[in-house]
């Protein structure tokens, strides 16, 4: 493979693998917008490899902990759901449907080979989420709920909301019921930078089943798509993902703690409320602050995380197979990196929460999937669900796999 890092000005970009154009810039400015300074940045895409019992071998997780694969040849396996009846409920990127894997023994393998559609034609159907035996399912533009029926296929689905903000470069949508019994969908920014037009994006919204008006919660987030709620708590927190063209190191990917009508700062400001240099924004002909100004009055991520990761599912770990250790702490995948050389994530981290309820370090989970000096992958990771027996499912959306961790002592 040819490695090649780039030196973007203005608002051209090479990729360096393949014949692929990329706009670093593409907004108007305001008038009399700041000039952005010249970025430097590095597109590096790993070779996707095919899956292996060879490459399975080589995967790390913490002492006695061990992986095996649960499924496999799915497509594109996303976001998983899993009903009170064990069937394991699988969105497809790309594939516009949702399939059905059955464990309803409870001995954590699927039933039989293969998987069974049952939910078709539904645009970038993507997050999942079980409430009350109902199946909900989270598009593009619309979320459609189903009864979840006896041998595990839906009932007629019906449209909760039809009309969310247009996607663009962010048009998968994740899902999740909060303690107070509300849903709450992620609408990523439409862009990489830019001031939105639409305020429902870069936010996360409230959606009332009744059709009602539906509420933003808080702003100013790029792209979580992961956010759960802190067991103990009942604090959210949402992993933010950072502005793309910054350099290999900057900005940082960010667990948030998440507040009603909380500003968290994109796309004028990054991480700890630092002001994004490379945006030629003005925030003096919206609100009369300066950007810096208007950056200290953001709300700062509890903890920095290594730019382009791309964290995409989080999950807070409530089973009893694991140790008591991680009881309460969140589980993360994080995608993998484009712009960035060396390589960054492709594994699942551990985000440890202290006795108060609030995140202390973030480290390793599982790993391994980027091979050959780190010039490969041979899985994107990008769903989490908690199996009935407390173990954990990963699905890559790449290699069409789920794999399956379970805790075998010390």
């Amino acid at each position: 493979m040819r490695l090649r890092q780039l030196l973007i000005v203005g608002s051209i970009c090479l990729l360096a693998s393949g014949l692929s154009i990329v706009s670093a810039q593409d907004e108007t400015p305001m008038p009399d917008a700041p000039q952005p300074n010249t970025i430097t940045g590095s597109t590096f895409i790993t070779e996707s490899q095919p899956f292996s019992d060879e490459l399975l071998e080589q995967l790390t997780l913490p002492e006695g902990f061990e992986v095996s694969v649960f499924a496999s040849e799915l497509g594109n396996p996303r976001v998983m759901a899993i009903s009170d009846a064990g069937v394991i409920y699988v969105s497809r990127r790309g594939s516009d449907d949702v399939v059905a894997l059955f464990d309803q023994n409870m001995d954590g393998a699927p039933d039989s080979e293969g998987f069974r559609v049952v939910a078709s034609e539904l645009s970038r159907a993507h997050g999942l989420v079980i409430r009350d035996n109902r199946l909900y399912i989270a598009g593009e533009k619309e979320i459609w709920v189903a009864d979840i029926l006896e041998d595990g296929s839906l009932g007629e689905l019906e449209t909760i909301t039809e009309n969310l903000p247009d996607g663009d470069q962010h048009s998968w949508r994740t899902i999740a019921f909060g303690p107070d019994g509300e849903l709450y969908v992620n609408l990523g920014s439409s862009c990489n930078a830019c001031m939105e037009t639409n305020p429902e994006n870069a936010a996360i919204v409230r959606v009332p089943l009744d059709g009602s008006e539906r509420t933003i919660v808080a702003e100013g987030l790029r792209n979580s798509l992961g956010f759960a709620w802190q067991p103990e708590t009942g604090e959210m927190w949402a992993f933010d993902h950072g502005t793309d063209w910054r350099g290999d190191d900057q900005p940082p990917e960010e667990l948030n703690s998440i507040e009603e009508g909380g500003n968290y700062g994109w796309p004028i400001c990054f991480g700890s409320q630092q002001v994004d240099v490379y945006i030629p924004y003005s925030m003096e002909s919206v609100n009369g602050m300066t950007n810096a100004e208007f950056c200290a009055t953001t709300a700062a991520p509890v903890i920095n995380y290594q730019a382009h990761s791309a964290p995409i599912n989080l999950l807070f770990y409530t089973g009893d197979q694991f140790p008591d250790e991680f009881v309460n702490d969140a589980f993360v995948t994080m995608r993998g990196s484009w712009n960035r050389f060396p390589a960054t994530g492709y594994e699942v981290v551990r985000v440890h929460f202290g006795d108060d309820g609030q995140p202390t370090e973030i480290t390793p989970f599982l790993s391994g999937f980027l091979i050959n000096d780190g010039t490969a992958n041979f899985a994107r990771l990008a769903g989490l669900a908690q199996m009935a027996d407390g173990s954990l499912l990963v699905s890559d959306d790449t290699n069409g796999m789920i794999y399956r961790v379970i805790y075998m002592g010390m």
